[in-house]
């Protein structure tokens, strides 16, 4: 093996070794994450995704229900938002109520 001196390296591969052995101490990735494109969907994917009717998903959209983008007469879903939407749904369990009832009566004292 070669050992190689500082005076050696050419400073355009001095610059890439500094900064990657930078990026390596402090954990970054070397390629940047791209965050995926969101998914639309028709209201037979969605209603497919959500495991429920067409008519039924036209019920929640005309009581403004649920999340949905309108162009001309076609309706279109996010799926993240979809997602979303079923997740904000998420009831609390007993324990997890009680805990907050805890803690607001810790704060309150």
């Amino acid at each position: 093996m070669q050992n190689i001196t500082i005076t050696q390296i050419t400073p355009p591969e001095l610059e890439t070794l500094i900064e990657n052995t930078i990026k390596r101490v402090l954990g970054v990735q070397q390629t940047p994450p791209y965050p995926q494109a969101d998914e639309v969907l028709t209201i037979n994917q969605a209603a497919e995704m959500l495991s429920l009717s067409v008519p039924t998903i036209y019920g929640l959209v005309h009581r403004a229900v649920i999340p949905v983008s309108k162009r001309g007469k076609r309706l279109y879903f996010s799926k993240a938002e979809l997602t979303q939407w079923i997740k904000d749904g998420r009831k609390k369990t007993t324990k997890e109520i009680a805990a907050e009832a805890q803690q607001y009566l810790k704060s309150k004292k």
